[in-house]
């Protein structure tokens, strides 16, 4: 089984790629995000209790998180693996997420970090406020705010899996196929 972490700031195409890996190798493909709104939407005992922190704009606690991953992944026992997009996002959820696998005899193969630079990333996410509804997409500030937050608190995993062997970089600009052929390049190398 293998069990991929797609990484990067918001807006680097993380969950585009994901799917056309998730499609290509048969994984699972796990959105935190998805999960959220599917847990919610079914009125759920995790997705009530996440969404008593989302109303008051806070966090969503990791155990409530990770009791929504282990769900999904126990859903899905027969998958050749899972790409997490979107998470772990601090070393905290990584540990958990590693204690998870481990329970399955499992572990992250790799986390593949997509690098894109700051100006990048604000322009991608600026031209998908055109189309993505979300106000947040269309202020700069909070752009750039989400990109520090990134940095300061989720960046740290890609040294949490680096420190044996499993964090990799990918150039995360050019076409979207430009890009999946890099990734698929690495991925076929790790599988």
């Amino acid at each position: 089984m293998t069990n991929v972490i797609l990484f990067g700031p918001p807006g680097s195409g993380k969950g585009t790629q994901a799917k056309k890996l998730a499609t290509n190798y048969h994984l699972l493909h796990i959105s935190t995000g998805d999960l959220f709104r599917a847990e919610i939407g079914s009125k759920t005992d995790l997705g009530l209790e996440a969404m008593s922190y989302i109303s008051k704009g806070l966090l969503v606690p990791d155990a409530i998180t990770i009791g929504m991953l282990r769900k999904k992944v126990e859903e899905n026992h027969d998958v050749n693996g899972v790409i997490f997009d979107g998470f772990p996002r601090n070393v905290l959820q990584a540990e958990a997420l590693d204690e998870l696998l481990a329970e399955r005899d499992q572990r992250i193969a790799a986390l593949i970090a997509l690098e894109v630079d700051d100006q990048e990333i604000i322009n991608r996410i600026l031209d998908r406020a055109k189309t993505s509804g979300r106000v947040d997409d269309a202020d700069e500030e909070i752009i750039r705010n989400r990109i520090q937050v990134y940095k300061g608190e989720t960046a740290p995993v890609f040294d949490f899996y680096s420190e044996d062997g499993r964090s990799y970089k990918v150039h995360g600009v050019g076409s979207i196929d430009e890009i999946y052929n890099r990734l698929r390049n690495l991925v076929d190398t790790l599988i």
